[in-house]
């Protein structure tokens, strides 16, 4: 069994990209990381996407970018798992590297959300939810959402004022990350004031809809270089149960805590030894229930944590460095996998100011749909 590395890394930057098909966004990330080790050429490629064909029309991504690449004969697909696509194909790649069925894995995440309607990408995002049960009521992703946070609320007596700390942390963070959709710093009152989408979910609790792709290169221990070097030292996926209603407790992820119980298990780490944390804050909610679900919060404490100063950049436990899925954006297939770049970025000190002084464990964490199917990645600095 070998261990596995990330040697590189290519992000494009999130938003608008009306000039660029799918097509286009998988190529430019995959050269971006390609283009930092020549000597790596891919014998398998994953690109972890949503819904492509609903956005773009396109289907067969594996083989559309390896064709691009100019990479006949390689092992080339694609992985789905709704908005944990992009972290479960960047675990499939540190399965192929880890089991000797690959010394180079491109993994790649693309998603083009912005080319249709918001009437066509809320259906789309709705078929990560049961199609019988859910999507046959009009239940969207968002509402579905939104109940799970009045419940929270009303559980635990938490006021909209504290569940604000969240996005408020994820934006100033993106203020500084090149890549991120939302470069601004919001205030209280701008999440208070936003409007609603579904309540109690405003605007400003809710990750934006952006065309984006993110790369990484994974490699074996033979095509290790001794430069800017990340292993992956754990990659765990679980899933929960699909409806929220068959839950004992919708308020606890059951795939995230069985994922990151796995992954610590196997390195022998505790959470506290994490140095950051990527989570999956798609919304105000996911963001409170992953970090109480991974023990950095107390349950029902998790916002209060927020508001002061627990998660901020220099806290005690960063999340969302870059802004995460609130800030940075979450096109949804591509999400994970900026997520370990990100994570990359950090554990090579090339942060910049969004650097985690003396980082040198990261954990990324991304999830399909409500914790249906999770991804949990555990990454260290060498050297």
């Amino acid at each position: 069994m070998s261990r596995v590395f990330v040697a590189s890394v290519g992000l494009v930057p999130i938003g608008d990209q009306w000039h660029k098909s799918i097509s286009d966004l998988m190529v430019e990330a995959a050269l971006k990381a390609l283009d930092k080790c020549p000597w790596a050429k891919p014998d398998r490629i994953i690109v972890g996407n949503m819904f492509s064909g609903a956005s773009s029309s396109q289907e067969h991504l594996g083989a559309l970018l390896a064709s691009c690449l100019g990479l006949k004969g390689v092992p080339a697909f694609k992985v789905e798992a709704a908005c944990g696509s992009g972290g479960v194909a960047v675990h499939e790649g540190y399965v192929a590297v880890k089991a000797g069925l690959a010394d180079v894995a491109l993994v790649v995440g693309v998603e083009k959300m912005k080319d249709i309607l918001t009437p066509q990408a809320t259906k789309a995002l709705a078929m990560a939810e049961h199609a019988d049960y859910t999507q046959v009521v009009g239940t969207t992703f968002i509402s579905l959402n939104a109940l799970i946070m009045r419940y929270y609320m009303e559980k635990y007596g938490v006021t909209r004022e504290e569940m604000a700390a969240f996005p408020i942390i994820a934006h100033k963070n993106a203020v500084t990350a090149p890549h991120a959709q939302f470069k601004r710093a919001i205030t209280l009152q701008d999440v208070l004031n936003s409007p609603m989408i579904s309540d109690p979910i405003r605007l400003l609790d809710s990750s934006p809809a952006g065309d984006g792709a993110a790369a990484v290169l994974l490699v074996s221990e033979r095509y290790a270089s001794k430069e800017n070097l990340v292993e992956i030292i754990a990659s765990e996926v679980a899933n929960n149960y699909f409806l929220v209603v068959e839950r004992e407790d919708p308020l606890f992820l059951e795939a995230t805590y069985i994922a990151l119980k796995r992954a610590l298990d196997k390195t022998g780490l505790k959470i506290t030894d994490i140095d950051f944390f990527e989570i999956h804050d798609a919304f105000t909610i996911t963001a409170a229930l992953s970090l109480e679900t991974m023990g950095l919060s107390e349950r029902g404490k998790a916002p209060r944590d927020a508001l002061n100063g627990k998660f901020e950049l220099n806290g005690e436990f960063p999340i969302s460095t870059f802004g995460g899925l609130k800030a940075r954006g979450h096109p949804v297939g591509a999400t994970g996998v900026y997520q370990v770049a990100e994570a990359y970025l950090q554990l090579t000190d090339q942060a910049g100011p969004n650097q985690v002084k003396g980082a040198k464990y990261g954990l990324t964490h991304n999830f399909g749909a409500l914790d249906i199917t999770t991804a949990v990645h555990i990454l260290k600095r060498v050297g």
